[in-house]
């Protein structure tokens, strides 16, 4: 076995780890087992006040209290966990994973105290980010292509300010549209609960 057959396999057992740790997480989290959902908290988490609750518990039920965003993470973490399983695919699962992974770690070290998650959390992250460095001669070949475009020819001043002018009044239209629309939106429900 070459040097390069090695790096292949490492590289396939390293996305073969994180799809099946994170094809449990997603799983888990769609089947509403990860997060206090609404309407099933622990008796002890429910009886508890705001005030002496521990962050954990905060953010678990905070997090469990909208099933539309634990759905929509925990598809995401699927979808990308797939895509790292096919050669084609795997750089879109990585990218799509690394902001997630990113946001756990922050998440976990900012609101609990469950240590082994965290260090769950930054070993699959450490695990794309050498899935991206056995990779990196394809990454550069991306953003070579990617950036090499051919110069555009100088827009001319006039032009310039007219279009930051019609931006202006536009974002002007919106912020008044916004307004008033909570304005009207306001006056509205103060009718109703009068």
């Amino acid at each position: 076995m070459n040097k390069s057959n090695l790096k292949e396999i490492f590289e396939l057992v390293l996305r073969q780890c994180v799809f099946i740790i994170l094809t449990i997480y997603a799983t888990s989290k769609l089947l509403g087992g990860q997060f206090y959902m609404n309407g099933k908290l622990p008796a002890e988490v429910a009886n508890t006040t705001l005030g002496d609750a521990s962050g954990f518990s905060l953010a678990w039920t905070f997090m469990g209290h909208s099933y539309l965003y634990i759905f929509f993470i925990g598809f995401l973490q699927l979808l990308a966990a797939w895509f790292l399983l096919w050669n084609k695919t795997k750089l879109i699962g990585v990218f799509i994973l690394i902001p997630i992974m990113g946001n756990i770690i922050l998440f976990d070290l900012i609101f609990l105290d469950v240590y082994p998650a965290l260090a769950n959390a930054i070993i699959i992250t450490l695990m794309l980010f050498l899935i991206l460095f056995f990779n990196k001669e394809r990454i550069i070949d991306i953003i070579k292509r990617l950036t090499d475009f051919k110069a555009k020819p100088n827009v001319p001043i006039k032009r310039r300010l007219i279009t930051f002018g019609i931006t202006i009044i536009i974002i002007v239209l919106i912020f008044t549209f916004d307004s008033f629309l909570e304005h009207w939106l306001g006056a509205s429900k103060e009718k109703i609960l009068n």
